[in-house]
């Protein structure tokens, strides 16, 4: 039985003086609370957080308390320990460090059904679904077209309460199944465009097959690839650029290939217009390639020389242009010229064969090229470099030019450095043609025909000769020519034999030769000819024979006899042209212009 103490009355009448019994101190309990792991927001405080334990019997108070939903973050929580036997035992406190994170929603996405090859991703398959409310990005995004087989489509959720909760994300397997059919291009046509402006932009279409598609152009020599400066996109087919270099028009064939391997071709016309008026301004107005030859106007003579008339095989031989529209399908027909602007950069040239006169050039990679770089003939580039900066117009010409992805390279070339100058090339050194004479100003073009009205009603004038081809000239030139490339020879009046390739002169001629027909000799249409009765419904010949009776034309190079140079343009009407070979080359007669010339080493005329 426990014993109570207590003080005591006096004993035996007498009061123990300073004496006393006091109580036993209580003990503080041990509180052991472990520190609870991290629980996500959303998650109530419960018994597995709220279970701190004690040494005795007692209650235990929290706070916060079970049930309490805590924001992401850190919280300290704390706990007050009431004994069961106060008298013995303190109260007891204690404090744990909660983690509460960010909630992930829950993303709900069900796979989804197949799709054929060629449709595109849309809502049907990118159709996930969260538990709050946020914004889905899926990868592939929607708009997609997919290859046949098995992708794995993604979506990253983010809610819109990115406090409380964190980002989600899930995936889905989608099959692309072929669709079959045969492969086939759906375009039909390109729009056109102009020489040294920005194409309106075409792009090529395609169904059937396996998709997707790549796009090419064919590089097979059978066809030219697109008009110089433009390009196509292989993995859209859409064809763009910001200046148009060529001019005519060019047919090159369009290659689809899908994801097979299987291939789809279509051939597609991209007309072109030329833009061509510089050439008018090349050389002074007192130059003999604009000095007019006609016997009414100026008096000039036939050149009797026996080396000037044209071999007489050739004469049943036609007119035939050179040049056009689509008559030399696919490929543009005709020697194209580009204008550039005075600060055009400077690129290597490299000459392989003939004379160089420049070894860098402003000579841009859209420059066009004779029958295109898929051509193995002449490919001509003519360049005119409009003056500016302290600098001279200028005209740079190549001869059998290729672009090499940056500089060029080139058989010859020669330059006039200062167009607005009549002085020639050096006598026997060669240009690009087999003359020794600018090709560029001598073209028949459409800008100078159609004038300022239309194609079908033109109203322009050709104010220059106009070069021409035949199989053999003879092997001597004629003012204004400075080289040739012929056959024969000639004897002078003392029986001695003239030194083939060199000038022969029109006021002192051979006194007879084995072959006809210099380099340079100018040919106007005799004015016994009647004009071709097609040339009434033909204007732009029309035009051209007029220019045959006025300024004549040159004899430039070697090729098919009656051949007549012009530029590519798809304004010119190949139909309306044909009208010109009506006139045979007996019909013209040669032009006595030794009274015009001042000296052999320029162009200009004394009247």
């Amino acid at each position: 039985m426990r014993q109570a103490y207590r003080t005591l009355p006096f004993l035996f009448g007498t009061f123990l003086a300073g004496c006393s019994v006091t109580t036993a101190p209580r003990t503080t309990p041990a509180i052991q609370w472990a520190v609870p792991a991290a629980i996500s927001y959303g998650t109530p405080l419960s018994a597995k957080q709220l279970d701190a334990t004690a040494s005795v019997a007692g209650t235990m108070t929290y706070s916060p308390a079970a049930g309490t939903v805590l924001a992401p973050g850190t919280h300290t929580l704390h706990v007050t320990f009431t004994p069961a036997d106060p008298g013995q035992y303190e109260s007891a406190t204690a404090s744990v460090t909660l983690s509460v994170d960010r909630a992930t929603p829950t993303v709900t996405w069900a796979a989804p059904a197949p799709i054929a090859a060629g449709t595109a991703l849309g809502a049907k398959q990118l159709d996930a679904t969260a538990s709050v409310a946020g914004t889905m990005t899926y990868s592939p995004a929607a708009g997609t077209v997919l290859s046949v087989g098995s992708h794995t489509l993604s979506v990253t959720f983010t809610p819109t309460n990115n406090t409380d909760y964190a980002t989600a994300s899930d995936s889905v397997t989608l099959q692309v199944e072929a669709t079959g059919g045969s492969l086939s291009i759906t375009t039909s046509a390109c729009p056109g465009g102009t020489q040294g402006t920005a194409y309106a932009g075409c792009t090529i279409q395609a169904e059937g097959g396996t998709p997707p598609y790549s796009f090419a152009v064919s590089t097979s020599d059978s066809y030219p690839p697109l008009p110089e400066g433009l390009a196509i996109d292989k993995t859209t087919g859409a064809i763009a650029n910001a200046e148009i270099g060529g001019e005519g028009t060019y047919t090159p064939q369009i290659v689809v290939t899908d994801s097979a391997g299987t291939q789809a071709t279509k051939e597609i016309s991209f007309a072109i217009n030329g833009n061509n008026g510089f050439l008018a301004g090349v050389f002074p107005s007192t130059s003999i390639f604009h000095h007019r030859v006609d016997a009414a106007t100026t008096g000039l003579p036939v050149d009797t020389s026996p080396a000037a008339p044209m071999y007489s095989g050739y004469l049943p031989e036609t007119v035939k242009p050179f040049f056009g529209n689509n008559s030399g399908y696919p490929f543009p027909n005709g020697i194209p010229a580009f204008e550039v602007p005075w600060n055009q950069a400077d690129v290597a040239v490299s000459t392989t064969v003939y004379q160089s006169y420049f070894t860098s050039g402003p000579i841009p990679a859209i420059a066009p090229v004779e029958g295109t770089s898929h051509s193995e003939g002449d490919r001509h580039v003519l360049i005119y470099r409009e003056a500016g900066g302290g600098q001279s117009p200028a005209l740079y010409e190549m001869w059998q030019g290729i672009y090499e992805g940056g500089p060029w390279t080139d058989s010859s070339n020669a330059l006039w450095p200062n167009a607005n100058a009549n002085t020639l090339t050096e006598q026997g050194k060669g240009t690009s043609d087999a003359a020794g004479l600018p090709v560029a100003p001598l073209l028949v073009n459409a800008d100078e025909v159609i004038g300022t009205g239309t194609p079908s009603a033109p109203n322009g004038t050709i104010r220059h000769p106009i070069r021409f081809t035949l199989n053999h000239m003879v092997n001597y030139w004629v003012w204004p020519a400075t080289e040739t490339a012929g056959v024969g020879y000639c004897t002078a009046t003392d029986g001695s034999t003239i030194s083939t390739e060199s000038e022969i002169s029109q006021s002192s001629p051979p006194a007879s030769c084995t072959m006809s027909g210099p380099a340079g000799e100018i040919y106007r249409l005799k004015a016994s000819v009647a004009t071709p009765a097609c040339a009434a419904t033909s204007p732009q010949a029309a035009i051209i024979i007029t220019a045959f009776r006025d300024y004549g034309i040159i004899l430039a190079d070697n090729g098919d006899s009656g051949g007549l140079i012009g530029t590519p343009d798809a304004r010119w009407d190949d139909n309306d042209l044909s009208c010109i070979t009506s006139l045979t080359l007996g019909d013209f007669e040669p032009v006595n212009v030794s009274s015009l010339m001042v000296s052999n080493d320029s162009g200009a005329t004394s009247h």
